[in-house]
């Protein structure tokens, strides 16, 4: 694997391991209130400073990190199995199930993809689930399209066939023979998918539609301090900062699985 996805990984999994261990780093509530200390700039007591409510920001970030990342994380993953069953079925039946199954790819790939987790998120209550939900929603139709390609390139190959003339019945071929072909390019597309994950998780909970106060995301803590942006301009840098180096690191990381394993498409 190329260096910089090696740094890009390190550096996820860096955030990640110091966001369930934040108690032990951080020693303040993510979730108190201290009115003493309001709007204090960064120092030695509060490294990135507190908010209008006097909690600590390394607190929340670090609290935050735990939810944004294993949102992102858990909606690839969810949304790798739907698109490679999906795709699976749709290029391997092909006929009517190809027909019906693209024309549902089709329909959800028509809307823009924000704006579809905005509705989905609006229908049902906001919360971390909700976003899951969403992030879900929008994201299985392209891993489908793609592995329908992948599988409509492999299925007429030479060693599908002879899986076939050996006796093979149609769900060893699948299981055997095709996923494993499939996933480097379901693992490319999830390390790229990752990044617009954090960004879009981070979109919601700025509109108030992910997780609920006092719970704190990266997005939720810039909606919630934007007001104070010129004059406490802190409390909405560093969560910003977390938002774009963790959306750079997860493509970063997708490139260099791209490399690594030749995936061209």
């Amino acid at each position: 694997m190329a260096l910089s996805g090696r740094i890009s990984a390190v550096v996820i999994v860096t955030v990640f391991v110091l966001s369930l261990i934040s108690p032990l780093i951080v020693p303040y509530d993510p979730d108190a209130i201290d009115l003493d200390s309001l709007r204090q700039p960064p120092s030695f007591r509060h490294f990135m400073g507190t908010d209008n409510k006097g909690r600590d920001i390394l607190a929340r970030i670090l609290y935050g990190g735990k939810i944004s990342i294993s949102i992102a994380v858990t909606a690839s993953i969810i949304s790798i199995l739907i698109g490679i069953s999906a795709g699976m079925l749709s290029g391997y039946a092909g006929g009517a199930i190809d027909t019906v199954v693209m024309a549902v790819v089709d329909l959800v790939l028509s809307f823009p993809a924000f704006l579809l987790a905005i509705g989905i998120s609006v229908i049902f209550p906001p919360g971390i689930y909700t976003v899951m939900l969403a992030l879900c929603a929008v994201g299985w139709a392209s891993f489908a399209r793609l592995i329908r390609g992948q599988v409509l390139s492999l299925k007429e190959a030479a060693f599908i066939e002879a899986a076939r003339a050996l006796g093979c019945s149609s769900l060893r071929v699948v299981l055997v023979h095709l996923i494993p072909q499939c996933i480097p390019l379901a693992l490319v597309m999830a390390g790229l998918r990752a990044g617009g994950y954090i960004l879009t998780e981070a979109g919601l909970s700025f509109l108030g539609l992910g997780a609920q106060p006092p719970t704190a995301t990266w997005g939720s803590m810039i909606s919630a301090n934007r007001v104070f942006i010129n004059s406490s301009p802190w409390m909405v840098l560093f969560p910003g900062t977390m938002i774009a180096v963790t959306a750079i690191c997860f493509n970063l990381l997708g490139d260099a699985l791209k490399e690594k394993f030749d995936v061209r498409t």
